[in-house]
C-alpha cells in the first residue's frame, strides 16, 4: 500500500489500532514494542487473520525504530495504562520519559510524519510529544476528544434507545475528569438533545461521560480501556490519509484560540493531508467558558509538573 502507519506500542490499544488500521486497508502497519517478540508475534498473528478478513495490509512488527521509517502518521501509544485508584496524572513522570524518547525516534525515521497521542496524560504528552520532536504544531494531535465524543454518543443512544449513527456530540477541554461535554452541541438526527431528554438525565449522562474510563477501569480492574481508544485514534488516522477534512474534537496546541497559548487544550480541528489544517472556534456560553477555563488550569497544571520533572 502507498501509504504507511506505525504504531508504537504493542499492548492492547496499540495492537488493537493496528488491527483496525489494516482491516479498513489503510495503509500498512509497522507495531513497534520494547518488548521482545510481542510486537513480531501480533503482527504475524494480524497478519495470518488477513486472508479471512480479506485484506492486503502489509504487517510488521519490530523492537527498533528502523521499521518505521519514512511513515505518514506514527500512533504513540506506549506507557503505562492505569490501574484502579490511578488518575490518568498519576502516570505522568514514567509515560512522560516515555513519551520523550519515542517522539525523539519518531522525528529521526519520519520526519514529515503526523504524530497522533493516544498516551495519558493525554494532554500532557502531547507537550512532551511536541518539544521532543520539533514537529510544527498542526502535525502533533492528542487523541482525547473523539473519544470522549464517542462515549457521550453511546450514552445518548443508550438512554434515548436511537440508533448511534444518529447521535451527534462535541467534548471540550482536557483529557480528565474537567473535560467539557456540550449539551447544545450535541444531537439526534439534527436535534439537539436539550429537546429530548431532562436537564437530570444530560447531567448524568455528561458525569458518566467525564469518568467513561475511570469506569472501565474500575470494572476491568487490571487495565484500561482499549477498543474505542483504538477506534478514535483509527478514525483521526483515516481522516488524515484520505484527506477526508472531518471536523474532529482533537487536542491541538492553541496559540490565542479560545483564548488560551501554548496549551494542548481539546478543541473542534478540521482534519487532512496535513494534519490540522483548521481550528474551529465556536462561540461558548458563560458556563461554558467556565468550565473550560477550568479544563485548561487543570492542563497548566500538569505542564507545571513536567517542568519540575526536565
Amino acid at each position: 500500500m502507498d501509504k504507511k502507519v506505525t504504531v508504537i506500542g504493542a499492548g492492547n490499544v496499540g495492537a488493537t489500532a493496528a488491527q483496525r488500521l489494516a482491516e479498513k486497508e489503510l495503509c500498512d502497519v509497522v507495531l513497534i514494542d520494547i518488548v521482545e517478540g510481542v510486537p513480531q508475534g501480533k503482527a504475524l498473528d494480524l497478519a495470518e487473520a488477513a486472508p479471512i478478513e480479506k485484506h492486503d495490509a502489509h504487517l510488521t512488527g519490530s523492537n527498533g525504530y528502523e521499521a518505521s521509517a519514512g511513515s505518514d502518521i506514527v500512533i504513540i501509544t506506549a506507557g503505562i495504562p492505569r490501574k484502579p485508584g490511578m488518575s490518568r496524572d498519576d502516570l505522568i513522570g514514567v509515560n512522560a520519559g516515555i513519551v520523550k524518547n519515542v517522539s525523539k525516534e519518531v522525528a529521526k525515521y519520519s520526519p514529515n510524519a503526523i504524530i497522533i497521542i493516544v498516551s495519558n496524560p493525554l494532554d500532557a504528552m502531547c507537550h512532551v510529544a511536541y518539544e521532543a520532536s520539533g514537529f510544527p504544531k498542526n502535525r502533533v494531535i492528542g487523541m482525547a476528544g473523539v473519544l470522549d465524543s464517542a462515549r457521550f454518543r453511546a450514552f445518548i443512544s443508550m438512554e434515548l434507545n436511537v440508533s448511534v449513527e444518529n447521535t451527534h456530540a462535541f467534548v471540550l477541554g482536557g483529557h480528565g475528569d474537567t473535560m467539557v461535554p456540550l449539551p447544545r452541541y450535541s444531537t439526534v438526527a439534527g436535534i439537539p438533545i436539550t429537546e429530548l431528554m431532562s436537564k437530570e438525565r444530560i447531567d448524568a449522562l455528561v458525569k458518566r461521560t467525564a469518568t467513561g474510563g475511570a469506569e472501565i477501569v474500575s470494572l476491568l480492574k487490571t487495565g484500561s480501556a482499549y477498543y474505542a481508544p483504538a477506534s478514535a485514534a483509527v478514525e483521526m488516522a483515516e481522516s488524515i490519509l484520505k484527506d477526508k477534512k472531518k471536523i474532529l474534537p482533537c487536542a491541538v496546541l492553541l496559540q490565542g484560540e479560545y483564548g488560551f497559548n501554548d496549551l494542548f487544550i481539546g478543541v473542534p480541528v478540521k482534519l487532512g493531508a496535513k494534519g490540522v489544517e483548521e481550528i474551529i472556534e465556536i462561540k461558548l456560553l458563560d458556563d461554558e467558558k467556565a468550565a473550560l477555563q477550568k479544563s485548561a488550569a487543570a492542563v497548566e497544571e500538569l505542564k507545571g509538573v513536567l517542568k519540575k520533572l526536565g
